[in-house]
């Protein structure tokens, strides 16, 4: 639960940044002004046609009497509209990325630098890293459409079909929507995609709390224009938190650990605080023998002869 609402903390505290830094909000309305459009268009030609893809769905009931053959290709055609909308939600982000991928890499660059720490991008041409962030989200999309065409056909078992699947339907698209956000930092990381779904599978009300709430928001029209550019911003605080920098230890305690390490023995900071480090045996010999009697010192000895100190 406190990862959920965490979740929900990083899409406001990327719409606050925006919000903070004007002209990179504008800066990135640019892309998905133009996603919208192309997204308009095809859910129009969908929603004119989806009677009669309805009736070509479903030849069976030809024959069927009132109210039977109605109920039915209303459910096939509401069903249908709602996974094409989903699956615009899960493609619009993609797209958008993919048209705003300059735009959105400066933005989140620009979002890392000003809480520091920026770490380099990789030292690629612009085709290739388009082509990178296509490859990766034709993965994650076809992970989605899996998951989509389950929960299509649980759609039409009665009750679940319209209450549970729904509820279930907007997490898993809001989880894989977060993978495509956080896919603009993680690329800069050099991150792969399996390992991006890896982390954020172990942080899943994480991802969850952030993807669900844009889309539901996304589903109102001109929103998802509106919010796009926080966001990216959003999931560049998200993935920021989420993976550790060079600088910072990935356990408790293993930055104290690695410094003791590299301090020399017999100086504050060394494993024990004093004293030496003991040099190890050579290999099938034991610890120096002292050397038999009558030739041993009776006294304490020289310096040379007393052992290490701290041994």
């Amino acid at each position: 639960m406190r990862d959920l609402v965490a979740g929900m903390r990083y899409l406001g505290k990327g719409q606050r940044w925006v919000a903070q830094h004007g002209r990179w909000w504008g800066f990135g309305l640019i892309p998905a002004l133009i996603a919208m459009v192309l997204y308009a268009a095809v859910l129009t030609v969908l929603a004119i046609w989806s009677g009669d893809i309805a009736a070509w769905a479903t030849p069976f009931a030809d024959g069927w009497g009132a109210p039977w053959q109605g109920l039915l290709r209303g459910v096939f055609v509401a069903l249908l509209f709602a996974g094409g909308l989903t699956l615009a939600v899960l493609t619009f982000t993609a797209t958008t990325l993919l048209i705003g991928d300059p735009f959105y890499e400066s933005l989140s660059e620009k979002v890392e630098e000003s809480e520091g720490n920026c770490p380099p991008s990789p030292d690629r041409p612009v085709w290739q890293e388009i082509w990178i962030a296509l490859r990766d989200s034709v993965h994650v999309l076809l992970r989605a459409a899996g998951f989509g065409i389950l929960l299509f056909f649980l759609g039409f078992v009665p009750f679940i079909g319209q209450t549970v699947i729904p509820a279930i339907g907007f997490c898993v698209s809001g989880f894989f929507l977060a993978v495509e956000l956080t896919s603009v930092a993680m690329q800069r990381r050099d991150i792969p995609v399996r390992e991006r779904l890896r982390m954020l599978r172990g942080r899943k009300g994480l991802a969850v709390g952030f993807g669900t709430p844009i889309v539901l928001l996304f589903l109102i029209p001109l929103v998802a224009v509106v919010l796009m550019p926080g966001a990216v911003a959003g999931a560049t605080l998200l993935v920021r938190d989420l993976v550790p920098g060079p600088e910072e230890p990935s356990e408790p305690g293993a930055e104290a650990v690695g410094q003791n390490a590299a301090a020399p023995y017999g100086q504050p900071g060394a494993p024990g605080g004093f004293g030496p480090a003991p040099a190890p045996f050579p290999p099938n010999q034991g610890p120096p023998q002292a050397p038999p009697y009558p030739h041993q010192q009776s006294g304490p000895g020289s310096s040379a002869a007393r052992p290490p100190a701290g041994w």
